[in-house]
């Protein structure tokens, strides 16, 4: 085994794992930081998704070797401080756009990484930033919405 060295939401961390074991089980067993959630494991889904230097990818596809020295961002990561809320996990809740819970990481993160590109209130670009998710609860229409809403600063519509 190696010791593999990064960055997961603002906080330097070392793993000795073997160098193929995937992102999403470091995470969540090694780390503990349970909100990335497995759907598929095939990176189908979307539902794992975790930002890798700012870009979404699915964390069941991603070996911890190939994170090393990287800076990764998961959901528990979102809030600025315990007991708040970023605007996009307000404005999920204040929409709707969360139902069973198990897309809402994913989203929540591609979400983020589609705001933090600079991307605004329009709801086909949105979607596209999004389409590697998947979701049987919502219909994405009120996904769709909470991420324009955080787009536009956290005003409805």
């Amino acid at each position: 085994m190696t010791a593999f060295r990064f960055t997961v939401n603002a906080t330097p961390v070392e793993v000795d794992v073997p160098g193929m074991r995937r992102l999403l089980d470091v995470l969540r067993e090694e780390l503990a930081l349970t909100g990335t959630k497995e759907g598929c494991g095939e990176g189908e889904c979307g539902a794992c998704t975790v930002l890798l230097d700012g870009a979404p990818v699915d964390s069941c596809l991603v070996p911890i070797c190939q994170v090393d020295g990287a800076t990764i961002a998961t959901v528990e990561g979102l809030a600025p401080a315990p007991g708040s809320l970023d605007a996009l996990q307000t404005a999920f809740l204040e929409t709707g756009g969360a139902q069973c819970g198990i897309c809402t990481p994913g989203m929540l993160m591609s979400g983020r990484a589609y705001l933090d590109a600079g991307g605004g209130p329009d709801d086909d670009a949105i979607r596209e930033a999004i389409a590697g998710n998947l979701c049987r609860c919502t219909g994405y229409t009120k996904i769709v919405e909470a991420i324009a809403q955080a787009a536009s600063g956290g005003n409805p519509g």
